[in-house]
């Protein structure tokens, strides 16, 4: 039987945890350790009080999440956090937290995945944050519309579309999440296309300002796609299950 310990030894070198700069409360690893033996392996995107819900009906006693406990910031243990943190203790649950080092991997990372879905080829490393770059660019000509039908299918959900740019493309820029509001920079790049998962307002005035397409999938549904991967890579070295445990907020 797999241990708790040499499942995180492993995730914390895969990902390169300690190379990788990120915002301070994502506190990459793990948060929550449990007694020990791992049986069943949880995917999902944030640490709320109705994914762990979910994880624990499921009989998962790892849960690998995008958006840790702490990503709020420091908050009273009391009302619904308490409530969580008391379910998770109870049920001998670990909790294990990958933010931009599961953004950047090249093959587990949420980019990664979404451009594969996409069938991209030839991308490289782009937009630079955190010390390291988090997105993905390409050289790709495609019908603004038929990357929007891709972009679709591969979320499983609509896309919104503010059509400021080229009907067809030549540069596409992809960041995964909430980088809307970046959408000068990448263009500063030589960026056309950019696709991410939300944006402020004022994004969609700045795209027709700069005369780029902007593609929003979703914040959630973007960010499904390395959790998935980093889950089922898991599961495949350590001979274990997994489950992804679904719960969309809508944005």
């Amino acid at each position: 039987m797999a241990t708790l310990s040499q499942i995180v030894s492993y995730a914390d070198e895969h990902l390169r945890l300690g190379e990788i700069d990120d915002w301070e409360n994502a506190l990459n690893g793990l948060q929550v350790e449990n007694s020990g033996a791992v049986t069943k392996i949880g995917a999902a995107v944030d640490a709320s009080t109705r994914t762990i819900d979910l994880t624990i009906k499921r009989g998962v006693n790892l849960l690998i999440v995008h958006h840790g406990l702490f990503w709020p910031g420091l908050q009273p243990i009391a009302g619904g956090r308490r409530r969580m943190l008391e379910q998770i203790l109870q049920n001998d649950l670990a909790l294990y937290s990958a933010h931009l080092p599961l953004d950047v991997h090249s093959v587990l990372g949420n980019n990664a995945q979404l451009a594969g879905a996409l069938a991209f080829e030839n991308t490289e490393p782009f937009f630079e944050a955190k010390g390291q770059c988090i997105g993905l660019k390409t050289q790709t000509q495609i019908s603004r519309d038929e990357l929007a039908r891709r972009l679709e299918q591969s979320l499983g959900g609509p896309v919104r579309v503010f059509a400021a740019g080229p009907a067809q493309t030549k540069s596409i820029g992809l960041i995964t999440g909430g980088a809307g509001s970046e959408i000068y920079a990448v263009a500063r790049e030589g960026i056309d296309t950019f696709i991410t998962g939300e944006a402020p307002h004022w994004a969609a005035i700045a795209a027709e300002e700069l005369g780029v397409n902007l593609l929003l999938g979703g914040h959630y549904a973007t960010e499904t796609f390395g959790v998935k991967a980093l889950a089922a890579h898991l599961a495949d070295r350590f001979n274990l299950t997994w489950e992804f445990i679904d719960s969309p907020t809508g944005l």
